[in-house]
């Protein structure tokens, strides 16, 4: 049985792509992980698509370094903004959000289907896309939710009514609209996943884009062989853009275990890698 024992590379905005890394870890126990949060330049899903690229292709350049045998775009924003570009020049197979998360929400209902995203994931059109291609006549409404990745940054959960307030104005269309499925199309909101299930009630499932990430994940390292030797005990490595020490305090919420060691890296050192990178033929 083949294997093989490098890292998977995970990148996000920020804390959000911890949620990734926590069903990669029960899913894949004993795969190791690099991290890099973005955390200097969140949230990605208010700037523009040129930026928003940028960024992308400057955190995935990073975490080639660590020469991964996978990389996982853990950024609903960037997975919309930079796929293609990303995937052009990454040395190894790319998992994108966007994809995944569209077809479970397809594959959980016959009815309609919701999304709620940051706003340029929203204004890219991309889950609309994924969803309309496989679930032609399907009535899609996504909707953008600007306030919830900084919201969940300083930390804020589902007893907030901070919390509370800005779910009911956000999702007031979507409760109309009584979706069988609805996407959680941002790696920050399984964190308020309790409260959003609970303002649109047990007939709509929701869909966590993390999770549906995740399991492509396993399912592309098992047809390719190329799962690690070892069954359990992976590591986690993790780099911030920002404060490491607020990181780790915040990530072991996101990420459900406790972060020991994260390191900084500079946007200057990011910002410089993108152009000596090779680009893969």
């Amino acid at each position: 049985m083949s294997s093989d024992n490098r890292p998977i590379g995970v990148f996000d905005s920020g804390l959000g792509g911890l949620t990734v890394v926590k069903d990669l870890a029960k899913i894949l126990p004993g795969e190791d992980i690099v991290y890099l949060g973005d955390s200097a330049r969140v949230p990605y899903g208010i700037k523009s698509l040129a930026t928003i690229r940028r960024f992308a292709m400057e955190d995935a350049a990073f975490l080639g370094r660590f020469d991964p045998k996978l990389l996982v775009v853990a950024c609903n924003t960037a997975s919309a903004a930079a796929i293609d570009a990303i995937t052009a020049t990454a040395p190894c197979d790319v998992v994108d959000v966007v994809r995944p998360s569209a077809a479970a929400a397809l594959a959980a209902t016959d009815g309609p289907v919701g999304v709620v995203a940051t706003e340029a994931t929203v204004r890219s059109g991309a889950y609309q896309r994924a969803l309309a291609a496989d679930g032609a006549g399907r009535e899609i409404l996504a909707v953008a939710c600007p306030l919830l990745v900084p919201i969940v940054e300083e930390g804020r959960d589902g007893d907030d009514p901070i919390v509370t307030h800005v779910l009911c104005d956000y999702l007031r269309n979507l409760q109309r609209l009584r979706p069988g499925a609805m996407v959680l199309g941002c790696t920050h909101y399984p964190l308020l996943a309790g409260p959003i299930g609970k303002l649109m009630g047990p007939a709509t499932q929701l869909i966590s884009s993390a999770t549906a990430a995740a399991l492509d994940v396993a399912h592309r390292l098992d047809a390719a062989g190329m799962r690690h030797a070892r069954v359990e005990g992976g590591s986690l490595r993790c780099h911030t853009t920002d404060n490491p020490q607020r990181f780790a305090e915040l990530g072991a919420t996101f990420g459900g275990r406790p972060l020991d060691h994260v390191e900084y890296v500079g946007t200057d050192e990011l910002e410089g890698l993108v152009a000596r990178r090779p680009v893969k033929s």
